[in-house]
């Protein structure tokens, strides 16, 4: 009997955390957010995705709340009248859907700090001071009297601080905004919280106004910008048209280079240079007055041609002199 009842009771709570996976996370959030003083008033309000019949508040290392909504709302308030020390904490919600056991998981934490004016406020120096270019590194150093804490760094207009930093020596942290521009530009303020109440804080304390200005161009950078401009323009320009040239050179190189293998090729019938024989003919020769005897020849230029036919045009005559006598 007793394994059964094991098993039913693990049936259940496996079936409840499937169907917890299955229902979406609710959110929570604080009102006011940040500024609730030892003593003031503050609601801590669980966002519900889904229509719940059952809502829990959950702070971290005390007793849970419950609250049945009354009415099918999309969100439940958890109020705090006059709050002490051991509200301070971290928090989360979880909800349970109407008519049914399915149980949500609980929601992200959300830390209610409560100030303590008893706390005397930080100290506070920028550097290099006020107006500063866009660019540069700028120091904010906060300080209090011999606390030994953790410092916080909050900028006017932002719900959450900007940096946390551990005190050196006790007393002192050192915070740097690298390269700022002017998104960084306002007011400044620190606070600290002691080291034995993580959720306890001091007030905001003095205040520095920060305020970065845009870096102008320097004189000339605007011909300097156009004149590198044109000299990028012109030298594209000039490299494509050494590229065009290059390109037609190489065509017409290798469109000589294929016509000399072709009439180089064993097919083609090989030229020959003309030249021009003489043919002696068996013509009488004559002599003038001087004793000179000339002979005529008959200019021949081979052909491979066949011989044509016996209308052909008549070879040109050529003369030359013969020696006759042993004179010329």
């Amino acid at each position: 009997m007793a394994p059964m009842a094991v098993n039913l009771i693990l049936g259940w709570w496996l079936v409840a955390a499937s169907r917890a996976q299955q229902l979406p996370r609710p959110s929570l959030s604080l009102h006011p957010s940040q500024g609730v003083s030892l003593g003031g008033n503050v609601t801590l309000r669980c966002h519900l995705p889904r229509l719940a019949a059952w809502v829990w508040l959950y702070q971290e290392g005390g007793w849970p709340y419950k609250k049945r909504k009354e009415k099918e709302q999309d969100a439940a308030e958890f109020s705090i009248v006059s709050t002490q020390r051991e509200h301070a904490g971290r928090y989360r919600c979880q909800y349970r859907v109407s008519e049914s056991a399915e149980v949500s998981v609980k929601s992200d934490p959300v830390e209610l700090v409560l100030t303590d004016l008893r706390y005397p406020p930080s100290s506070i120096s920028l550097h290099p001071e006020q107006h500063v270019g866009t660019g540069t590194n700028v120091t904010i150093r906060c300080w209090n009297k011999d606390y030994g804490a953790a410092f916080l760094l909050h900028k006017d207009g932002s719900s959450d601080p900007l940096q946390r930093q551990e005190s050196s020596g006790g007393d002192t942290a050192t915070f740097t905004l690298f390269g700022v521009t002017p998104a960084y530009s306002g007011t400044y303020r620190c606070s600290y919280r002691l080291w034995r109440y993580a959720f306890m804080s001091s007030p905001l304390g003095d205040s520095v106004m920060l305020e970065v200005t845009p870096t102008a161009a320097p004189p000339g950078a605007a011909d300097s910008s156009h004149g590198n401009l044109v000299v990028a323009v012109v030298g594209g320009c000039t490299a494509a048209f050494v590229f065009i040239l290059v390109l037609i050179i190489f065509f017409l190189l290798s469109a000589r280079r294929r016509r000399t293998q072709r009439d180089e090729s064993p097919g083609a019938p090989p030229k020959k240079p003309e030249a021009t024989e003489f043919q002696l003919c068996p013509q009488v020769p004559s002599s003038d007055s001087e004793g000179l005897t000339y002979l005529e020849l008959q200019a021949v230029t081979p052909s491979t041609q066949p011989p044509s036919s016996p209308a052909a045009t008549q070879p040109s005559v050529i003369y030359t002199e013969v020696a006759v006598g042993g004179r010329h």
